[in-house]
């Protein structure tokens, strides 16, 4: 059983894809683990009330309404209570442009969503083991 918090936020403001992921969160046993958020604000709120225990890992849409994931990326790698949990970009946007500033932000990866039910199990288990793998060290370092 999990420790009695979410070890995993997600933000995106799509409902389809939040249900894909948290469907498949359960069908592989991790649902415990992962807490959604709608927008950047709405995560910034849950990370404030959350203190001192903060989620091992953020996984951030970019296209947002009210704080879209780069502002809300500049906002946690701003911030000193934050700046150390590392943030997945997880967007269906394969610019090279935005890849490369969210990466220059300070964002761990950038993952593109999947179009299938294989590439989303393989995805949700990179999540939870990158998760697993952070828990473990007690901190991410950005390289």
């Amino acid at each position: 059983m999990e420790k009695g918090f979410p070890k995993i936020m997600m933000v995106d403001d799509d409902a389809e894809d939040r249900q894909i992921i948290k469907d498949t969160f359960e069908d592989l046993g991790y649902g415990a683990v992962i807490h959604f958020e709608e927008n950047g604000e709405e995560a910034v709120k849950y990370l404030q009330q959350c203190l001192p225990l903060l989620p091992s890992l953020i996984i951030l849409d970019l296209n947002m309404p009210k704080m879209n994931g780069t502002q809300t990326l500049r906002f946690l790698k701003g911030n000193r209570t934050f700046t150390a949990i590392p943030v997945i970009i997880f967007s269906t946007s394969l610019n090279p442009i935005e890849r490369d500033e969210c990466l220059a932000l300070g964002a761990h990866s950038y993952v593109i969503k999947p179009i299938s039910y294989t590439q989303t199990v393989d995805v949700v288990k990179h999540f939870y083991n990158l998760c697993n793998e952070l828990s473990k060290t007690g901190s991410s370092s950005q390289g």
